[in-house]
């Protein structure tokens, strides 16, 4: 009789860790989907010489013509670029090429340090979905 009950409790264990392995991989696979047509990224470009309100006016207008710019907002004061973007269309780097080239400007892509990422959105951190991914990622 014990020996069955161990039985039983050792593929119940067993099983059930299966179970939440299956579970922790699928929460990583879903939480960072593969970009599809309707993904849409922000990047942010520095511009490293002062420029006027003319000047954002104009590099807005030109990523609005872009392909795969979606929006773009261009701070003469702060001297810098938001944009959103499609994935599939292009990439942050060849906007920031295609912007330097066309307006000979002295400008790079802003990619924040590993430790900014860390302190990123401070609603993320704060989300169940957040803390489970983190969880698993750190058992992982």
């Amino acid at each position: 009789m014990k020996k069955t009950i161990k039985k039983i409790l050792l593929y119940s264990l067993g099983t059930f860790l299966f179970l939440v392995l299956v579970l922790a991989v699928h929460i990583y696979f879903v939480y960072r989907p593969a970009p599809n047509a309707n993904t849409r990224v922000m990047a942010r470009i520095d511009i490293k010489q002062p420029i006027s309100q003319d000047d954002a006016n104009k590099i807005t207008s030109w990523m609005a013509h872009e392909k795969g710019i979606d929006h773009a907002v261009v701070n003469a004061q702060n001297r810098n670029v938001v944009f959103t973007f499609f994935p599939l269309k292009t990439t942050g780097d060849r906007v920031t090429q295609d912007l330097k080239s066309n307006f000979a400007l002295k400008a790079e892509r802003f990619v924040p340090s590993g430790e900014q990422m860390k302190s990123g959105c401070p609603v993320a951190s704060t989300s169940y979905a957040y803390k489970i991914y983190k969880v698993i990622s750190n058992i992982i």
